[in-house]
């Protein structure tokens, strides 16, 4: 293996990480997400009347219809946390294959 195709290594290493961090960050944003959907339910089964925000107005709505809109939204971010969770896997396998073949070719070069 030459220098080069090393440096591509620890090239493509780095940028995997920092695609990590982006999809982590993604999670993180649907996780909060999630917690508010969450939340949200549980306020309304404790509610009698619901209101809504659409735009500037605040709006009555059927609590039926809300709690509906609520959980397809909140089964809809637990599928794209799911689907971020693999991409992170596989990502975190990779980086983890790559910094291997990197580490295992530099101790190679100091036993020269």
């Amino acid at each position: 293996m030459s220098k080069s195709v090393q440096d591509e290594k620890i090239e493509r290493l780095q940028v995997l990480e920092h695609n990590l961090q982006g999809i982590l960050a993604q999670k993180q944003q649907f996780q909060s997400q999630l917690f508010e959907v969450n939340s949200a339910l549980e306020e309304i089964d404790g509610s009698e009347e619901v209101y809504k925000i659409l735009g500037g107005v605040l709006l009555r709505k059927k609590k039926e219809d809300v709690k509906k809109e609520l959980a397809e939204k909140r089964d809809l971010t637990q599928i794209r946390i799911t689907t971020i969770e693999k991409q992170e896997k596989r990502m975190r396998e990779q980086a983890q294959t790559l910094q291997e073949e990197v580490v295992k070719k530099m101790q190679e070069e100091e036993k020269k």
